[in-house]
């Protein structure tokens, strides 16, 4: 009988587990990564969105982050408008 083994160190484990594919389910809330200032929403409440598909661009120290959707699904809730100041990690859009 053979057996086919896979001898890993630590460091090689975390790095194959670090690069696995993982999901995202349930209610998923997309906050302010900094503070900033809503520049567009590029959704809105109803719309379906695909997985990293743009939701909302925020304007922070002189750069434009747009902020991606982390699963499929609809926009449920959006918490802010466009020319809107926001503080770190206040919620932006819902997506179910």
């Amino acid at each position: 009988q053979r057996v086919r083994l896979d001898v890993v160190d630590e460091r090689k484990l975390r790095l194959r587990a670090a690069n696995a594919a993982f999901s995202v389910e349930g209610k998923q809330t997309i906050n302010a990564p900094m503070p900033g200032k809503v520049v567009k929403l590029l959704v809105k409440v109803g719309d379906e969105v695909a997985e990293d598909q743009g939701l909302v661009v925020v304007e922070a120290m002189k750069m434009e982050n747009e902020l991606k959707s982390p699963k499929a699904g609809k926009v449920t809730e959006i918490f802010t408008k466009e020319g809107t100041a926001v503080e770190n990690g206040a919620p932006l859009v819902v997506v179910e």
